[in-house]
């Protein structure tokens, strides 16, 4: 047998062991880790100890430390595996638990109040044939997305665009994207279903590109504050870091 074969036989062997140590942890039900009651009795015990965040921090170091001490063997490796994927995907929210906070400087895209000029208006259709109109979204912050199906960053950014509209949800916050196929949504209509685009998309025109300078590249994003103001410009593919970055510093602006 050859080494490859000998390896995936290995690891489906380390998938069975650990499938079945949770079937008899759970046997009935399927066992999800309560991450946010164990961080509030974390901090609750903190709070009532003096020093006890210290205490608790090098609790938390210990457990890391055992993680990794863990992963020493393929079989402790998965079952660990999966632990600490549950503890990532809770990592969100860790810091609020234990009184920490967290602030993110805008990107070098921000501009500032006092230097931004109005966003051009416009009125295009949606996939339904609805009008959308930016000034429409006014005293909100508005990611707007100029960008197009051939263009590969463009693709890279929109699952972002997707999620930054889940996550900022009921804060005042909206994306509208411009695809400039020259396809029209024949090239766009089945893309936008397939990455099940939850913000309107419209076909750009001549006219709307030249009211934003011709877009020069793609893609090309600008953030757009309550005011209607550009707060900042994003010319090709970016750190999604840097576009949230800049959503949080308009969002914060009073």
């Amino acid at each position: 047998m050859e080494q490859r074969d000998v390896r995936n036989s290995e690891k489906l062997d380390t998938g069975r062991w650990v499938d079945d140590r949770l079937d008899t942890l759970s046997p009935s039900v399927d066992w999800h880790p309560d991450a946010r009651r164990a961080l509030g009795l974390l901090r609750a015990k903190r709070e009532r100890q003096p020093g006890g965040g210290r205490k608790w921090g090098w609790v938390a170091a210990g457990a890391l430390a055992a993680g990794i001490s863990l992963m020493a063997t393929p079989v402790t490796r998965a079952f660990a595996q999966r632990c600490v994927s549950a503890c990532v995907s809770q990592s969100g929210w860790v810091a609020h638990f234990l009184g920490g906070s967290s602030s993110v400087a805008p990107s070098t895209a921000y501009i500032k109040p006092e230097d931004r000029k109005i966003a051009p208006d416009f009125t295009l259709n949606d996939a339904s044939g609805s009008p959308v109109t930016l000034s429409e979204d006014r005293g909100k912050v508005v990611l707007l997305n100029f960008w197009a199906t051939w263009c590969a960053p463009c693709k890279t950014e929109i699952p972002w665009f997707v999620e930054f509209t889940r996550r900022y949800a009921g804060n005042d916050f909206a994306v509208i994207g411009v695809s400039v196929d020259d396809g029209g949504w024949k090239s766009v209509r089945s893309f936008i279903d397939e990455q099940r685009v939850n913000y309107p998309i419209v076909i750009g025109n001549d006219s709307v590109a030249h009211l934003y300078d011709g877009v020069q590249s793609l893609p090309t994003t600008m953030i757009i504050d309550r005011s209607g103001r550009i707060a900042a410009v994003h010319t090709g593919l970016c750190k999604q870091s840097e576009y949230e970055s800049d959503i949080r510093a308009v969002l914060n602006e009073r």
